[in-house]
């Protein structure tokens, strides 16, 4: 009887994780690397790895079979749901960045300037 009883408990309490207490608050979980549009902006090819090292920071990912090849990401999470990802991508040839890929879009000189000049 006992065995029974703690059998029952034990799969009810259980459950409750998978359904979650109704009310509970869910902090927004950060990680990775913050990638702003004004560090995409500064990004041009021929920088050196310094150079991009000091306006993007570490790499989260530094692939150790490819040392051409930086990756940047940043996720927001609320519980299980993605709030927002950001990636970014750097890649070198002969120690100079030669290309980006980025979910965000590098702007135009002008857009650049017109922004400051309302910001």
């Amino acid at each position: 009887m006992r065995i029974s009883l703690l059998s029952v408990i034990f799969v009810l309490l259980c459950g409750c994780g998978l359904v979650g207490f109704p009310g509970v608050y869910k902090i927004n979980i950060e990680q990775g690397n913050i990638i702003t549009q004004e560090m995409v902006d500064q990004l041009k090819p021929g920088m050196s790895r310094r150079q991009v090292r000091f306006i993007l920071g570490t790499p989260l990912v530094e692939d150790s079979f490819n040392q051409e090849r930086w990756d940047y990401t940043h996720i927001t999470r609320n519980g299980n749901e993605t709030l927002s990802e950001q990636q970014l991508t750097v890649h070198f040839e002969d120690d100079a960045l030669s290309r980006f890929t980025s979910t965000l879009t590098p702007r135009s000189e002008s857009e650049v300037s017109a922004a400051e000049a309302e910001g």
